[in-house]
Formats: C-alpha cells, structure tokens, sequence
C-alpha cells in the first residue's frame, strides 16, 4: 500500500470514527413505503417550537420532509466508506430488463 493510500484509509477510518449517522437536532429520520413495499423513501420529521399567540402558546405539530442524506443520518445504519452503500435498487433495475450491464 503506498502512502498515499494508507494517509486515505487512515482518514476514512476517522471519519467513519467520526459518527456519521449523527441525526440532525430537533428531528427524526423516518421512512415512507413507497410505490412498493420494498422501496422505502428518507423522510425527516422536523419539531417546530410553539407560537407565541394572545391566548398563550400554541403548539405546531412536526413538518415532513424529504431526506436526501441516505443512511448518512440514520441512526439503525452500519457506514462502511471503503465497501460503500449496498446496491438497493439492483433487483428493481433488473426486474425492469430496460438495462444491461457494460463490461
């Protein structure tokens, strides 16, 4: 292994040290089934603080939104950087038959 790449391991290692899955304050990751059952889309549910109205406090229920972050933020995800993200989408490309591998 050159230097070069032991330096790149060492700091993939730190970075995978580092906690990436950290979910971001004041919300939660959560998924949505999609068009089937195997396809579950990122969401996040974000807390909103309360409005301040004459009558007192009113609270805001939680805003969903999409999560483009992957398992990036996903607390229940392992992050490998060096084997990278699983091929989830594999068996529905296939399934498809609209694509062939280039080799």
């Amino acid at each position: 292994m050159s230097a070069i790449e032991t330096e790149l391991a060492q700091h993939i290692e730190r970075l995978g040290e580092a906690g990436l899955t950290q979910p971001y304050p004041e919300s939660r990751k959560i998924h949505v089934t999609g068009s089937r059952p195997d396809i579950r889309v990122g969401m996040r549910e974000v807390m909103q603080s309360s409005t301040h109205t004459p009558d007192g406090l009113t609270e805001n229920p939680p805003i969903t939104i999409y999560d483009p972050s992957g398992p990036y933020t996903d607390p229940a995800a392992t992050i490998n950087l060096q084997a990278g993200l699983p091929g989830l989408r594999d068996a529905w490309i296939i399934e498809r038959g609209d694509t062939e591998n280039l080799e």
